[in-house]
């Protein structure tokens, strides 16, 4: 069963720091750049996301497990009261990682379901960072972030509503990339936010699934 947090926590000014605020404009500038007919998005938080493209003339849709936070849609993410490739863009930012993984693997395949070309989602990444900026003359600052995979990963998440997170103790990049693949997407990119390293971004586009694969999403 996914955490349930409470809905005046996303209301409260230290939830929107400076780099949460870094992670919206890619939260935003993602699907702005794909020009989406159509987009889902899942989890809204405190709904600054959805207002902006709103505002910018995208067709949303917007959906949440919490009736308080007044989204389109009041469901699970697990069972989506939508039919198969329903909207051309789904977006699930900050979301997963709230449920136990198997849970979460399901969430992911009933996104591939309603999508009919690509899904956005984020997730908290534990490793740690080093990151250069380097100012050139006459051009945009060079920027370098490199992941430092833990020698022994932390055996649980380090934020406390979390149940897994990229990093921790058998949950690898590796491992979820791979596990991304087999729920039927190409990922396009992937990424974490130079300014925010705890989030990890992933642009995915929706393949065909294979028998297998379909008889892995009925198991």
């Amino acid at each position: 069963m996914a955490t349930k947090i409470d809905s005046h926590y996303y209301q409260r000014r230290e939830y929107d720091s400076k780099q949460r605020f870094i992670s919206y404009w890619h939260q935003i500038n993602e699907v702005l750049v794909l020009h989406p007919s159509s987009v889902l998005e899942i989890g809204i938080g405190n709904g600054f996301v959805s207002q902006y493209l709103k505002h910018h003339g995208v067709n949303i849709t917007t959906c949440d497990n919490d009736q308080t936070l007044s989204a389109d849609y009041t469901a699970s993410i697990i069972h989506l009261p939508f039919d198969k490739n329903s909207f051309e863009a789904v977006t699930a930012y900050e979301v997963l990682e709230h449920m136990p993984y198997q849970e979460a693997l399901k969430a992911l395949r009933e996104l591939h379901k309603v999508s009919s070309r690509w899904v956005i989602i984020s997730l908290p990444e534990a490793n740690r960072s080093l990151r250069f900026e380097v100012p050139v003359p006459k051009v945009t600052k060079v920027k370098k972030l490199i992941s430092l995979p833990y020698l022994w990963p932390p055996k649980k998440p380090l934020f406390k509503g979390h149940f897994w997170e990229i990093g921790q103790k058998g949950y690898s990049l590796k491992k979820i990339l791979q596990d991304i693949k087999d729920s039927g997407f190409k990922i396009l990119r992937t990424y974490r936010v130079f300014e925010n390293p705890r989030h990890r971004f992933f642009i995915l586009e929706k393949l065909r699934l294979s028998s297998h694969q379909k008889q892995n999403m009925t198991d």
